[in-house]
Parts: C-alpha cells; sequence; structure tokens
C-alpha cells in the first residue's frame, strides 16, 4: 500500500521538515560557545558569525514555513484558532520570531563585534574577554535553552493536542 499524497500531507511534511531543519539546527548553537571558549576564544566571531546565518537561512525561512503551513493545515482541518494547544503554539511561534529578530540577532552582531575587539586587544597573548563580552555571553546562555525548551513544549502540544 502506498501513502496518500495529498496538500495536507505535503503541508505537513513541509511544517515538519522546516521545525527540523531550521529550529534544530539552532540547538546545536548550545555547544558552540562552550567548545570555542574550551578550545581557542579566538574562534567566538566563527561562532558568533554562524549564529547569524543559521538564524538567516535556516531560522527564519523556516519561522515562515511553519507559519504558512500551520495556518494551511488549521483552515483544511477546521480547528480553533481558540484551542488552547493551537494558542499557545501560535503564541510560542510568535516569541520566538520576535525574540530572533530583536534579542537573538541583534546580540550575535554584538558578541561578535566584542570578541574580535577583544581579540585584537589581547594580541598574541591569551585572549582576555571583557566584562561585557561575558555578561551578554550569559544572557544568550539563558536565553537560548529557554527558547529550546519552547519550541519542544510546541512540539508536544502540536503532537499531542489537548483537549481535541
Amino acid at each position: 500500500m502506498f501513502a496518500t499524497v495529498d496538500s495536507f500531507t505535503v503541508s505537513l511534511f513541509l511544517h515538519i521538515t522546516a521545525v527540523m531543519v531550521g529550529f534544530g539546527s539552532t540547538f546545536a548553537l548550545s555547544v558552540t560557545t562552550p567548545i570555542a571558549m574550551k578550545l581557542n576564544p579566538r574562534h567566538l566571531p566563527y561562532v558568533h558569525q554562524l549564529e547569524l546565518v543559521l538564524g538567516r537561512f535556516f531560522a527564519t525561512p523556516a519561522l515562515v514555513i511553519v507559519l504558512a503551513t500551520g495556518f494551511y493545515q488549521v483552515d483544511k482541518q477546521n480547528w480553533d484558532l481558540g484551542d488552547a494547544w493551537l494558542s499557545a503554539s501560535l503564541a510560542i511561534i510568535v516569541v520566538i520570531g520576535a525574540l530572533s529578530g530583536a534579542y537573538f540577532a541583534p546580540a550575535a552582531k554584538k558578541l561578535q563585534a566584542l570578541a574580535e575587539r577583544d581579540i585584537a586587544a589581547s594580541g598574541d597573548g591569551p585572549v582576555a574577554l571583557s566584562e561585557e563580552y561575558n555578561r551578554k555571553a550569559r544572557l544568550g546562555a539563558i536565553f537560548g535553552p529557554l527558547t529550546g525548551l519552547l519550541l519542544v513544549v510546541a512540539v508536544f502540544l502540536m503532537v499531542t493536542k489537548p483537549g481535541v
């Protein structure tokens, strides 16, 4: 037997693939800064550039695809946007989009500039990162995992659809 491939199935495939590829890639970012710090802080500008690229070319397009296919699926399944699981999932994706544009991208740019400045100031010796860099990096170490947790909660809600 072959699976039925209709527009809803294609939409679901695109939706899940966007979450997996677009947001999944950002989960790896939780280890990039600690690895760079352990290996050599001179790698930090690369890490922050990677954050910007993954946001721009993976997470942001994924966000658009997830929203478009999600609304399509809501329409096709006659789900109610007022359902708690759906409202919460939509709120989570909006919060993640807002964090991406208002916090993550600007923070990565700032951290990259600070790391480059601190590396240049260190010359050929050991890199001494400024308190400003460390403070901003700690904030990212809080927001990143919280955002990941929000993604996991949204996936749980979409898979289980409590109340439906």
